[in-house]
């Protein structure tokens, strides 16, 4: 199989610009979305998590998919 796991923005971004998680997401989802299916940014278990999946036995028929843990933050996949 062949897939894409895309993540949205996470604790690392964040810090990577030099504020906290907090003030990531709030600034993020004020601007850019302000309603977001799970209203944060997914973490990084949640994205091993897909990658888990992703490389089981039980994403066999999953091939070509662009698989987003983004919290539905992620306007488009461009």
């Amino acid at each position: 199989t062949n897939s894409e796991i895309l993540s949205g923005w996470m604790k690392s971004t964040a810090q990577e610009q030099g504020i906290t998680q907090e003030q990531a997401e709030q600034q993020f989802l004020k601007t850019a979305r302000p309603t977001t299916l799970i209203n944060r940014f997914a973490t990084t278990e949640e994205v091993a998590n897909m990658v888990v999946y992703a490389c089981s036995e039980q994403a066999s028929a999953t091939t070509g998919a662009a698989l987003r843990v983004d919290g539905g933050v992620v306007r488009s996949i461009a």
